[in-house]
């Protein structure tokens, strides 16, 4: 494989395991409630994924507030938080620099209601039923 193939392959295996590393960290440190914020408090959080730059200097994390509920609210207090999230990350995930953190809203859900909404549409429907009447 040449460099440029390399380049494109996506994340290593060391890029994942880092990944991987942050997201149980910052799981941990946003379940077992370390962060004094009120806007977090008794605020169920999953962090379904973490992405890292390719030189291990920021991480994005991607959160979703269980049912979805203050999800802005959340995203506010991460990011307002993020400076002691770091210190705490880089006690749990033994690297030669913390990464910077950054927070989103894992969309992935909205996006699977989307593609199910689009699915269930007569419009759909009745083009699937068009296929399944020409296979026979």
């Amino acid at each position: 494989m040449s460099r440029s193939e390399l380049k494109h392959a996506g994340p290593s295996h060391r890029l994942e395991r880092v990944a991987e590393a942050v997201r149980h960290a910052v799981a941990d440190i946003l379940q077992r409630g370390e962060i004094a914020d009120p806007a977090l408090d008794r605020q169920g959080i999953t962090v379904p994924a973490v992405r890292m730059s390719n030189d291990l200097k920021h991480a994005t994390v991607t959160v979703m507030p269980l049912g979805g509920k203050n999800a802005e609210a959340t995203i506010a207090a991460l990011r307002a938080n993020a400076k002691m999230l770091r210190a705490m990350v880089a006690h749990r995930v033994n690297l030669k620099f913390a990464p910077e953190l950054r927070f989103e809203l894992d969309r992935t859900f909205a996006a699977h209601d989307a593609i199910d909404a689009l699915l269930r549409s007569p419009r759909v429907a009745r083009d699937l039923r068009q296929d399944d009447e020409g296979d026979r």
